[in-house]
């Protein structure tokens, strides 16, 4: 087993100290991890120039805004906290958010997608996902304990930014998992890996996403987001109020769940036009 560095012993208790989850641990590690063997150098030996150097790499490569997000966070909380370097991390700039639409599923859209998952826990996984608008990490993440079928809720431990809460759970969704239940008979983790002894490995859903998309015929990149996505556009379209599902989704301003009304061709096509009050007559008067 290789020893672990002192300074990457120093930022994980950094960041459990702090109680950042597991995944977040994992991630701020790996992407610190890449930027030293960039330069082959350790990264306390690394500065600011570095940062930009490897900022400038990585967009040459294409990484996408939200991994050149993540790896600024991680690079971020390195030099601020662990460095101890509290000048450097507001000159570590963001990738700014490029104002695009989430790809959004049709109800039937999502019936054929979860129809073409051919294993039954990776199928209900997903489907927990999208009923009970879960992250890929919060799903794979459920426990037995979690499931709570006389309030009808999930408890969802570790979300986003460590947060706990407590999501719904339809009759539909408790109705297939006991239905799951009955035949995988899992004991502590609800979609377990192939050990039982921790949870299925989130990687498992990521590929299920890409093969079941194909096997459905969708022609869209279907991601576990998707389904979140998803399910918000599908309450608003079915006269939710907007304010109800920023609740639901977790989100802090409502101007981060307000971008759903943008892609529900549903509201779309509800809206009346102001043209369809006016007595207009097409024919001009002869």
């Amino acid at each position: 087993m290789v020893e672990m560095s002192p300074l990457r012993r120093r930022m994980i208790e950094d960041m459990t100290v702090r109680n950042l989850s597991p995944a977040t641990q994992r991630s701020y590690v790996h992407a610190i991890s890449k930027f030293s063997r960039h330069f082959k150098r350790s990264p306390d030996r690394l500065g600011l120039e570095d940062v930009r150097a490897y900022q400038v790499h990585l967009v040459s490569k294409g990484i996408s805004w939200p991994g050149l997000n993540q790896t600024v966070c991680a690079l971020r909380f390195f030099y601020g906290v662990t460095l101890g370097h509290g000048e450097i991390p507001e000159r570590i700039p963001y990738a700014r958010e490029p104002r695009t639409l989430p790809v959004v599923l049709s109800a039937d859209e999502v019936v054929r997608f979860l129809e073409a998952v051919p294993s039954l826990k990776t199928r209900t996984a997903l489907t927990a996902a999208y009923a009970a608008r879960l992250r890929a990490s919060e799903a794979v993440g459920l426990r037995i304990g979690d499931i709570d079928s006389r309030r009808m809720v999930i408890r969802v431990e570790h979300g986003k930014g460590g947060k706990d809460r407590y999501v719904m759970l339809s009759a539909q969704l408790l109705r297939i998992l006991r239905t799951y239940w009955r035949l995988a008979r899992p004991k502590e983790w609800l979609f377990p890996g192939r050990d039982d002894s921790g949870p299925i490995d989130v990687q498992v859903l990521y590929s299920a996403c890409r093969s079941a998309a194909a096997a459905a015929g969708l022609g869209k990149r279907v991601t576990v987001h998707t389904l979140r996505h998803s399910f918000a556009t599908h309450l608003l379209e079915n006269g939710t109020d907007i304010r109800i599902i920023q609740v639901l989704l977790g989100h802090n301003n409502l101007s981060s769940t307000a971008r759903y009304t943008r892609v529900s061709a549903g509201l779309i096509r509800k809206t009346e036009s102001p043209l369809d009050r006016l007595p207009l007559e097409v024919v001009p008067p002869g």
